[in-house]
């Protein structure tokens, strides 16, 4: 399930540059895979919460990023901080529902594993939406 308003159409992807943090290798694999189907630009992905870290704080190219809630048993809401320092949108990617993410967090898209490329497309396509109303 993704949590996103129904009437919003996904976007083309093609030539988004979309950061990755994502622990699990097979789940990083098949993300990786979707992404480039929709021709977007994978960057990691980043398994571990100190690489993610870095490359945010190197000042990472990215449209949008997809994030694990839990990095290696690291909550990631440290390099949501970070992202939103660096006005990139993100979406959330969790086993559970929204109750465990902070409430702070529940206005960002939130995609609830396993999520299918349909889920992906639209929680990236809200997360750009709400960056550009923002702006």
């Amino acid at each position: 399930m993704i949590v996103v308003n129904a009437e919003t159409a996904p976007q083309d992807l093609n030539d988004i540059r979309v950061l990755v943090v994502e622990d699990e290798a097979l789940v990083a694999m098949n993300l990786e895979m979707m992404l480039e189907d929709f021709g977007c630009a994978v960057i990691g992905p980043a398994m571990r919460f100190d690489k993610a870290k870095e490359l945010l704080e190197n000042g990472v190219d990215a449209d949008v990023a997809i994030l694990d809630v839990n990095v290696g048993g690291t909550p990631v809401f440290p390099l949501a901080e970070l992202l939103v320092q660096q006005n990139i949108p993100m979406v959330f990617a969790t086993g559970y529902d929204r109750s465990g993410i902070p409430e702070e967090w529940h206005h960002r898209p939130i995609l609830q594993k396993p999520y299918t490329a349909d889920d992906v497309q639209r929680g990236i396509s809200q997360a750009l939406a709400n960056a550009a109303a923002a702006k």
